[in-house]
């Protein structure tokens, strides 16, 4: 009985002993690494803005006379020669119209010719006294009525000719056909543009500047391969866009515009007077717009924290802002759509 005892308390000490000082293993999550960049100090005076280029002169092309479209001779895109038939209406209103014109001035001819022989004969009887000199004048009156009617009989053949040699549309001068919108079997307006004619010659660059910021009258205009092209300030619109908040501004290339594509997207840079100091440069990817305005996150003692900022200009690697920071700091610059204020990171090394 003694030896059971002992050995049931035996078999307790060693439950107690395997059970009862484990505690639950607890894994700590370690914070992740980010890809970090140093806050820049922006040049003052300059500012990188993205432009489009367009021909000097961009046409809206359109029919003088309204009909259906029978016959659509270009592409978009396609380059053509002056005078280069773009489009052809159904003409067979136009051809009518022109021979009713005929009509009217063969009738016209005729009403003439019978004014005319009448005159003769009123003037015959008056040398003999038979007819009044009030006859006479109707006469006279009568005949230069009929000549009038045939000179706006004939002026009205003259149109109807010309409207029906509208029909063809052609192209005013040579260039490429940045759109063309008019279709085979579309009833057009007169006027209404059915194409865009890009001329040949002299290229520009469209940018748009915010609307604190006056556009200055030279610019450059950096190519792909790092050339630098000079820009000359040609116009700049009137007023602020009431939408965008914009001035629109065109700019000349002087020299190697040829080779610059129409509608491309370019890059230019402008030196502009009275720049911010207080700017900074970071990297695009380090803006955070997520509904509660733009900002960066700033890594403090191993923690990203918002800070807000102001976009002062964009290109396509950088952006300059003013904020609470200074030259120096460390932001993240990739992934910051997953970070949470106050959370652990890691800066990956450089």
């Amino acid at each position: 009985m003694h030896r059971m005892n002992a050995l049931l308390a035996l078999v307790f000490v060693v439950i107690s002993g395997c059970g009862g000082g484990q505690e639950p293993a607890t894994g700590g999550v370690e914070a992740p690494f980010v890809k970090t960049a140093a806050v820049a100090s922006a040049d003052a005076g300059a500012v990188g803005l993205s432009g489009t280029v367009r021909a000097r002169y961009e046409t809206p092309v359109a029919f003088q006379v309204g009909g259906r479209i029978a016959a659509r001779r270009v592409d978009a895109g396609q380059a053509v020669r002056a005078g280069q038939v773009l489009f052809e209406l159904d003409a067979r209103d136009l051809e009518q119209a022109s021979q009713a014109a005929l009509a009217d001035v063969a009738a016209a001819q005729a009403a003439l010719a019978t004014a005319r022989a009448e005159l003769g004969r009123v003037r015959q009887l008056k040398d003999r006294n038979f007819v009044s000199a009030q006859a006479l004048e109707r006469s006279e009156l009568a005949e230069r009525e009929a000549r009038t009617r045939l000179d706006a009989a004939r002026a009205r053949l003259a149109q109807a000719r010309n409207a029906q040699g509208y029909a063809r549309l052609s192209a005013p001068a040579a260039g490429v056909l940045v759109e063309v919108s008019g279709e085979p079997g579309q009833v057009v307006a007169t006027g209404q543009a059915v194409a865009t004619l890009a001329r040949d010659g002299e290229r520009e660059v469209e940018v748009f500047f915010p609307d604190a910021a006056r556009p200055p009258a030279t610019g450059q205009l950096i190519r792909a391969d790092g050339a630098a092209l000079p820009l000359r300030l040609r116009e700049v619109s009137g007023a602020v866009d009431p939408q965008s908040r914009t001035w629109r501004a065109r700019y000349s290339v002087s020299t190697g515009g040829d080779a610059l594509g129409l509608g491309s997207v370019v890059r230019a840079a402008f030196a502009m007077p009275g720049g911010d100091e207080q700017a900074l440069s970071v990297p695009i990817a380090a803006l955070d717009e997520r509904g509660e305005g733009p900002r960066v996150w700033q890594v403090v003692d191993g923690r990203a924290q918002p800070v807000a900022v102001e976009i002062l200009a964009l290109d396509a690697e950088a952006a300059r802002v003013r904020g609470s920071l200074k030259a120096g700091d460390t932001v993240v610059a990739l992934g910051t759509h997953l970070l949470t204020p106050g959370m652990a990171v890691r800066e990956l090394a450089q």
